[in-house]
Parts: structure tokens; C-alpha cells; sequence
């Protein structure tokens, strides 16, 4: 990227960073003879108390934000309405510090229930999780996405062996209850009594309120009220959602970024299908830029290489304090990871790469010249390209398609070969904690998409630290450990987010790969198939950790 390229993005994130929290909730565009364009306050007064709203979106992509500033204010000025179910399949907060996201709606009264898969951007939320305000309900992202596609045909629940043996199973733990407040009676808002995830023979039921409101994100609508998806970034579950509530006899919102002319064929929600549209002009693709200036790197017709696009989105993420500096120890994971990848892992196959130290394996394949040798996707719907890092996770850099998030679940149910994972803990049966960071709603991260894809892959590759707050080094091939964490490697986790057991009764290949050595899973147990040149097996990880380890012969 040439100098004039990166002072242009500086001075972008800056202009956003200084202007992020303006807006004009009382802003008004309306078309003379279509009653559906309206501001964004009388979209709010739209709807009701103890209704049922999805919110679709993942992480800075399709971001309602006017519409999450009206409803604050409106309930604010109005107490109304209150009591309600926020259904919000992926992150869509912003960890305490951005502004216009769904942490708006964390005020007290406003909500009383949260369906999600994933916490951690919801900062605020869980703070009132913790002092016992709203009820916590998780289910993994997959399995959300399935019970807003049944819903469309009226159903209210899905069957699956997807969670089976992992805190999801009431069997086994909590269920869908994360965190439910003593003084909370599911009658409040009609739910059910026994969580939203029920045994079902060798399988687990998952259920979810009828939705009576729809809010989505979309670039663009016509004068007569059509919805278009041209230049998104990802459109999640926004169809089956709008579907799902107009089978309920609710009500679709609709923010848009631009006025377009009619295109037949290329509409995504007819007018009948929506009740209000929010047209709003500083209404974003994704974070930072507007739908009338969008991010083409991130859509499916960008004409640009690949490596100009993740230039640009690494930069961002660099000055929007999101990327954190890797070590060797962690470039040496990436580096086994992909070594691993090619054996075990055929060209062309379908793979997903989730957030955090897992995104250095893209890089890496990328360097090796081997990103091509595989497809991968997100869970946001995006297929083919580069998965975008940090903020605009769930989009990616040069994608071949962008669909629904549903779609792209079935697509992984039935043709995903390998995924990379992140962990918090591991344990002596091959059981990965990637949910629970500790004790307290603040400390709850959720599994996201992380259950449904470790129990959709053939081989699973799961890469991370052999230690928390510890320093491990690696220079010239040789790694040393410079000072003692805590183990994240334990008898038994906090938590199962992951089945080692479920895993070998499906044949799944299962490694674990650290900055002092491998792990595969095996009938025997944990065993150590590599250690890094270094490192000493009997001091740094027999004596050093509580997990049970197989050392072959």
C-alpha cells in the first residue's frame, strides 16, 4: 500500500473516530404516497411491549445504529416499550466503547431477555446479567440460524446432535440458562419453563420465541418500498427473519444507506414484505463506512487482488487498536497448523478459520502460496476470498458469494472438511473451553459458531497458548519458557464447549497445537505427538501440567 493509500484510511478513521456518536434520531425522508419511509423514532414506536426482536448482523457488519439510538431515547422519554426479547444470532455489540451498537438497548426495563451465541462484544448487556436485570440465554450460532430458517415455516424448534456432550446439554450443564436472574419467572414474557434446549432422544431440542419483529440492516431501497443487498458486506439471516416475522403476523424494519431506482431483478424484500424503512444516510456496510461509500474489497463483485483488500483491512484494524502484535511463539503455531493442514486436509475442501490466533493461519497459508488450495467461508454467509480479521469478522476480502448464515450452516453440516479454533481451556479428555473465561456474566464469552463447526468438521485443528500470563520465546527455531502461567491445560474445564468424547465416537481427527508442542486426540487419551526443539518434556509439561498426557513410545 503506497503512502497516499494509508494517509486517506488514517484520516477515515480518524473523521469516524471524532464524529462516531453524532446522530439525528429525529431525522425524517419520506416519499410522498409510501407511508412504509419514516424516521427512525416512529419506526421504534413500531413496536410493542413484550414483543420478540432479532437484530441480524455480525460484528461491524449491518449495524442498526440510528434505529438502536431512537429506541433508547423513545423508551427513555416513554417507558415504552419494555419487557422485551432481544434475539441477536451473532456479536453485534461494542465491548463497552462503541457507540451505536446493540448496547444501546442495555438500559434497564427495555430488555428483559437476551438469545445470543456470543457475549463478548456485549459488554454492557452482561453487566446487567450481572447485577440480575435480564435473563441470559445462549445457543450456538448454527443451531440460530436453523431455528430462524424453521421458522419461516412456522415451526418453533430444530433437532440436531450438534452440542450433544457439551454445556448446551441440559445433562451435562446450564442448557441455553447462561444466566438467569432468581427474581426472573420465564411467564414474564410467556417463554418456556424449562430453558430452550431440551433433551430429545440421542439428540437435544432447540427452541426459540416466535419473532414478532424483524430489524435489518440492507444498502438500499427503491421509491416503492423494495429492498436491495447490492454492495453488503453480509446479509446473515436478514431474509429468514423478515420472512419468520411476516408469518407471525409482525413487522419488518428496515435501515437503509441509499435511494436507488427500481431493479426487478435484483430485489431481495418485495414492499409488501416490509413495514417501515429508515432511510438514513450515515447508516453503514460495515464499520466505519456508509452504504453509499461502502468497502468493495468486502463485496462479491470487487475487482481488486486479494492482498490490496487485507492490506486496507489490517490497517484499519491496526489503527482501530484491534490488532494485536503476534510473537514468534504464535507464528510458529500458525506454521505447524499449516504443515498439518496440508496432510491432513485435501485441496479444494471447505474450511473455516474463526477469530483471534486462528486468523494468523490465513496469513500463513497465504505466505506459503496455499490459501488457494482451499475454500473457505464465515459464518456471517460469506463464501470464497479471505475471512476479513477484527472488526469486520463475519465479511471477507474478495468472497466468490455472499449468502445467508443459514445456508452457509447446511453448507458445513454436509461438506466442511477442516476448521481452526481458539481455546481458553483443554482438558485429560480432549474437552475444549472456548465459552467461560471465569466466574460472572462479564467473564462469559459464548461459543458463537464454534460448537456447530467442531461438530460439522472432519478434522479440527484447534491452535493456542500452552499457558495463560505466561512468556514463551522462540528464537531461531528454539523455544524457551521464560516465565510460568497459569496451565490452560487441566484436568477438567470450566466448561465444555467442546466433546472429546462425541468427537472420537464421530471418527473426528483432533489436534491441539501450542507453542511447546502438539496434541492429538486419541482412544488413549491426550497424546504428544510433537514438542518443539527446547523445550523439556519432563519439566515443562509432565511435571507442569494436571492434564493426563500420553508420551508414545
Amino acid at each position: 500500500m503506497n503512502l497516499l493509500s494509508s494517509a486517506r484510511i488514517m484520516k477515515h478513521i480518524f473523521q469516524y473516530r471524532l464524529h462516531w456518536n453524532e446522530r439525528d434520531t429525529h431525522y425524517q425522508y419520506k416519499i410522498p404516497g409510501s407511508p412504509k419511509f419514516m424516521g427512525p423514532r416512529d419506526a421504534v414506536k413500531l413496536i410493542k411491549d413484550k414483543e420478540t426482536v432479532i437484530v441480524c448482523g455480525i460484528g461491524g457488519n449491518q449495524r442498526n445504529s440510528i434505529l438502536s439510538w431512537a429506541l433508547r431515547e423513545v423508551f427513555e422519554e416513554t417507558h415504552h416499550p419494555q419487557n422485551l426479547t432481544l434475539i441477536t444470532a451473532a456479536g453485534l455489540g461494542g465491548r463497552g466503547k462503541v457507540p451505536g451498537t446493540l448496547e444501546e438497548w442495555a438500559v434497564e426495563g427495555l430488555v428483559s431477555e437476551v438469545i445470543c451465541s456470543h457475549f463478548e462484544t456485549y459488554r454492557a448487556i452482561m453487566e446487567m446479567a450481572e447485577e440480575g436485570k435480564l435473563a441470559v440465554h445462549c445457543i450456538p450460532l448454527g443451531i440460530m440460524a436453523a431455528l430462524v430458517k424453521a421458522a419461516v415455516k412456522g415451526e418453533q424448534s430444530v433437532t440436531s446432535t450438534t452440542g450433544v456432550g457439551t454445556f448446551c446439554d441440559p445433562r451435562v450443564d446450564c442448557g441455553s440458562e447462561v444466566f438467569i436472574p432468581k427474581r426472573y419467572s420465564p411467564d414474564i414474557n410467556n417463554r418456556f419453563s424449562k430453558g430452550l434446549i431440551t433433551v430429545d432422544g440421542d439428540k437435544l431440542r432447540y427452541q426459540m420465541p416466535k419473532i414478532d419483529v424483524a430489524m435489518i440492516n440492507a444498502p438500499a431501497a427503491d421509491a416503492e418500498g423494495n429492498i436491495y443487498i447490492e454492495n453488503c458486506s453480509t446479509i446473515c439471516e436478514s431474509k429468514e427473519a423478515a420472512l419468520a416475522a411476516k408469518r407471525n403476523g409482525g413487522k419488518v424494519i428496515v435501515n437503509i444507506g441509499k435511494l436507488i431506482e427500481k431493479k426487478p431483478d435484483q430485489i431481495f424484500l418485495t414492499a409488501d414484505q416490509v413495514e417501515a424503512i429508515v432511510y438514513y444516510p450515515e447508516t453503514e456496510q460495515t464499520c466505519s463506512r456508509r452504504h453509499d461509500d461502502p468497502m468493495l474489497c468486502l463485496t462479491d463483485h470487487f475487482e481488486g487482488d486479494v492482498e490490496s483488500g487485507l492490506e486496507t483491512v489490517r490497517l484499519m484494524n491496526k489503527l482501530g487498536g484491534i490488532t494485536p502484535k503476534r510473537s514468534k511463539s504464535q507464528m510458529c503455531i500458525a506454521e505447524e497448523c499449516a504443515d498439518l493442514m496440508q496432510r491432513y486436509v485435501a485441496p479444494k475442501s471447505y474450511v473455516n478459520i474463526g477469530i483471534g490466533l486462528p486468523e494468523l493461519i490465513c496469513d500463513t497459508l497465504q505466505k506459503k502460496g496455499l490459501l488457494s488450495n482451499y475454500t473457505l467461508f464465515t459464518e456471517g454467509g460469506v463464501i470464497g476470498g479471505v475471512p476479513a480479521p477484527g472488526m469486520f469478522f463475519g465479511a471477507a476480502v474478495k468472497p466468490d458469494k455472499i449468502t445467508s448464515s443459514p445456508e452457509v450452516f447446511e453448507l458445513a453440516n454436509e461438506r466442511l472438511e477442516a476448521t481452526v479454533l481458539g481455546f481458553l481451556q483443554i482438558d485429560s479428555e480432549g474437552n475444549v473451553n472456548a465459552s467461560k473465561r471465569g466466574e460472572g456474566a462479564l467473564n462469559y464469552v459464548g461459543p458463537g459458531g464454534f460448537i456447530d463447526l467442531s461438530c460439522a468438521a472432519k478434522t479440527v485443528f484447534f491452535v493456542g497458548a500452552w499457558m495463560a500470563k505466561g512468556e514463551v520465546h522462540t528464537s531461531h527455531g528454539v523455544t524457551e519458557i521464560k516465565k510460568r502461567g497459569i496451565p490452560k491445560f487441566v484436568d477438567k474445564v470450566e466448561q465444555i464447549t467442546f466433546s472429546g468424547q462425541q468427537a472420537l465416537k464421530a471418527g473426528q481427527n483432533v489436534f491441539y497445537i501450542t507453542d511447546v508442542g502438539t496434541f492429538k486426540l486419541t482412544n488413549e487419551g491426550m497424546t504428544l505427538i510433537k514438542i518443539r526443539e527446547g523445550i523439556d518434556l519432563q519439566k515443562d509439561i509432565l511435571d507442569y501440567s494436571p492434564m493426563k498426557i500420553i508420551v508414545p513410545h
